[in-house]
């Protein structure tokens, strides 16, 4: 447990202006450009005209093809000089997040919109962790051209990266755009023939008003599988930010006297690569167990695991070297195999309130909103943690850690002592996972969108998707 520390004061975390502004607007980005996406598929199946699915498809990708070269673009504004340094860095700051927002949507949603059963989807999924590993590599190639005196290598390693960015975007959403135009045009011939054939048959149903962001959100409300699922990933996605702004900390404090920093600089950029590689056999436990199954083993490991550091000690050199490293590796492999419980979610938020179209860019925008503080709390509460138990801050490492000192020394012989840094580092070490895995396994545990209920989803979804189809045929 704890040792009861001197009482320091932490120094008041404030933001100023430009972090206040990317605050804002990275919080509010997600819901926003998911709402613009998809509102016109809010409305009811019976309020008018279908909208095909490879139309849907059509218009991801066209977004895609818009936002994913000015996405790169972006990237390479951060690395040439062109206005005062504060305004230059707000500007490529907001405009980087808000083409990666728009860009993220609309791929996550693809993975609903392209497919709807479980195999499909996870196979989806395991090709897109396949080519992320391989896109990953480019943080190795990073440090081969590093170097703090001379950016000019690097820079022409951005441009280099955002040029092959920039054509990759363009190229792949022209291929699927063509194959999916041809299915479009199918679809819409088949809407016309059906059209002519009921021409006489009576009146139309009346068209409804489309659904507010108002009724949207009452309606997401009353959505319990919807607001377990964002209680557990705002967990989550608080762990995962946690780790990746404590890893480094972790290996300066723990194992800098065990390992280089050439070493700790492998570990480093193999912790982003490896969750990748991972996941691929996190898929395929999930097409034989199912998601809700793998992802409950993943927080009872993450749990153990933690419990058995925490019991064998920070002085086991080679069984923490282990544990910082899967720790990292099994939360980011959790948080990429959550993408497919929200493409079921989506599928449960068609059914119950009769889409004429799956919100999937929108529900996606939403579990981001509703997830966003964990994002930002990550590295308040960890270095606040820090500062109040050893008296290191990361910001003012000499005043805080010399009154610490100075504070320690003079209460020698009393009750109360500061924790020594390291020590304190193994503790935000364990507890924060320790304390993340119980407050998960609540929340999910009281998630019931899998099974038969998800099996019955699904096939509802399916059947309304293929009605009109079979209409077609019948007459």
């Amino acid at each position: 447990m704890f040792n009861c520390p001197v009482t320091l004061t932490p120094p008041p975390l404030t933001l100023c202006p430009t972090q206040t502004v990317f605050l804002i607007w990275n919080s509010l980005n997600d819901p926003l450009f998911g709402w613009l996406s998809d509102r016109s598929f809010l409305s009811s199946p019976q309020s008018g005209p279908q909208i095909s699915s490879p139309e849907v498809v059509l218009k991801r990708l066209a977004a895609l093809s818009r936002n994913g070269p000015l996405f790169a673009l972006s990237f390479l504004a951060f690395w040439v000089s062109w206005a005062r340094p504060g305004l230059q860095f707000l500007v490529c700051l907001c405009l980087y997040d808000g083409f990666l927002t728009v860009v993220d949507l609309n791929h996550n949603a693809l993975l609903a919109d392209l497919a709807v059963s479980a195999y499909d989807r996870t196979r989806l999924n395991f090709h897109c962790s396949l080519f992320s590993a391989l896109g990953s590599l480019s943080v190795f190639l990073s440090y081969s051209v590093w170097d703090k005196g001379d950016f000019y290598s690097f820079r022409l390693f951005c441009v280099a990266l955002a040029v092959v960015s920039a054509l990759g975007f363009t190229a792949v959403s022209r291929l699927l755009k063509s194959r999916f135009q041809k299915e479009a045009r199918l679809r819409r011939d088949e809407a016309l023939k059906l059209k002519e054939l009921s021409i006489g048959q009576g009146p139309l149903t009346q068209q409804e008003k489309p659904v507010t962001l108002g009724e949207y959100l009452r309606q997401l409300s009353k959505h319990r599988n919807f607001m377990w699922f964002a209680s557990m990933n705002l967990v989550q996605v608080f762990h995962c930010h946690f780790n990746n702004n404590f890893f480094p900390l972790f290996l300066e404090h723990l194992l800098s006297d065990s390992i280089s920093a050439s070493t700790g600089s492998i570990l480093l950029g193999i912790s982003y690569i490896a969750p990748h590689l991972n996941n691929l056999y996190f898929l395929t436990l999930c097409q034989r167990y199912g998601v809700y199954t793998v992802i409950r083993w993943l927080f009872l490991v993450k749990l153990a695991l933690s419990v058995a550091m925490l019991l064998a000690g920070a002085d086991q050199v080679y069984l923490l070297c282990i544990f910082i490293a899967s720790n990292r590796v099994f939360t980011e492999g959790t948080c990429k195999l959550l993408n497919l419980v929200i493409t079921d979610l989506v599928d449960e938020d068609f059914v119950v309130n009769q889409r004429q179209q799956a919100a999937s860019a929108l529900l996606f925008g939403m579990v981001a909103l509703v997830t966003k503080p964990g994002q930002t709390f990550a590295p308040l509460i960890g270095t606040w943690l820090l500062c109040v138990y050893t008296g290191y801050d990361i910001f003012e490492r000499n005043s805080i850690q010399d009154s610490a000192a100075a504070m320690a020394s003079s209460v020698s012989g009393q009750a109360g002592f500061t924790v020594p840094l390291r020590q304190g580092c193994f503790y935000l070490l364990v507890f924060v996972p320790i304390s993340c895995a119980l407050l998960q396994l609540l929340a999910w545990s009281r998630f019931t969108l899998h099974g038969r209920r998800l099996q019955g989803i699904k096939a509802q979804r399916q059947g309304t998707q293929h009605s009109h189809l079979m209409d077609v045929k019948a007459i």
